[in-house]
């Protein structure tokens, strides 16, 4: 067999491997802190294992006067969001551009989110990687686009 061969089958052996260690679970978050990041949606990809796309913030961001006050729907699974948006604070380090994980799939289209464009406005509160030095990826607690808000980490309550 040749090397060229050989390299395409140890590729394709360590894909699987290499998307396992791309992918985080709940652990590499701090979630002791809610951080609230608005902007434009660039860079969609809605895909499992979940959607994901780049939020361009603002030179100045803020967050919003009424961010506290904010109705979200009732969700299977039990979160205390009142609170979550009550502590919500902006992210410490100052990068332009997050990546924003959302829910898989199915989960997003039992919220009736079947997709974002590229341009919508779009606001996110969630949790930032732990590390100071990981890249800038948000995993979002509730999404809020298009006068809808959304909560992600269950389907809606029914």
């Amino acid at each position: 067999m040749s090397t060229r061969r050989h390299l395409i089958i140890a590729a394709l052996a360590l894909a699987p491997a290499a998307r396992a260690l791309a992918h985080h679970g709940w652990s590499s978050f701090d979630q002791n802190r809610p951080v609230w990041l608005e902007g434009t949606a660039r860079r969609i990809a809605w895909r499992n294992p979940h959607a994901e796309f780049d939020l361009e913030l603002p030179i100045n961001p803020s967050l919003p006067a009424d961010l506290a006050r904010r109705v979200v729907p009732a969700q299977s699974a039990p979160v205390d969001a009142a609170d979550l948006l009550g502590r919500a604070q902006l992210p410490a380090r100052r990068d332009r551009v997050w990546r924003v994980e959302l829910a898989p799939l199915t989960r997003m289209q039992a919220w009736g989110i079947t997709g974002l464009a590229d341009g919508d406005a779009v606001g996110v509160l969630g949790f930032e990687l732990a590390d100071p030095k990981a890249a800038p990826l948000l995993r979002a607690e509730f999404l809020f686009t298009g006068g809808k808000a959304v909560g992600l980490r269950s389907s809606p309550a029914g």
